[in-house]
């Protein structure tokens, strides 16, 4: 019993805004999740995600893109989830975020 006690008695991690580097990551800066602005800042294209070793299993890359959907959202910006992590593990397990994900008009492309 003490091994999940340690987990629940975790807060979860504060995760902060970089937008110097632009990032969302841990307060020690070891796991965070990249993106780039596209469409004049419209749409954020979450490119890659990184947790160390060390920190891996303890949920924080699903932390992380809660706080960068939550921040897209608030600031009305549609998402690409070009990581893997985003489109293959995330946005499966948290279908409610989906509304969020960018998607072309075919039309625009011509």
């Amino acid at each position: 019993m003490a091994s999940t006690t340690t987990e629940t008695a975790k807060e979860a991690p504060k995760i902060v805004w970089n937008e110097g580097n632009n990032r969302f990551e841990t307060q020690d800066k070891l796991a965070y999740i990249q993106y780039v602005l596209r469409e004049n800042g419209k749409v954020m294209d979450l490119v890659h995600t990184y947790v160390p070793s060390s920190k891996r299993g303890l949920g924080l890359a699903s932390h992380l893109c809660v706080a960068a959907f939550n921040h897209a959202k608030s600031h009305s910006i549609s998402i690409i989830p070009t990581c893997s992590y985003v489109s293959d593990t995330f946005l499966p397990r948290n279908p409610s975020w989906s509304s969020l994900v960018y998607s072309e008009d075919p039309k625009s492309n011509i």
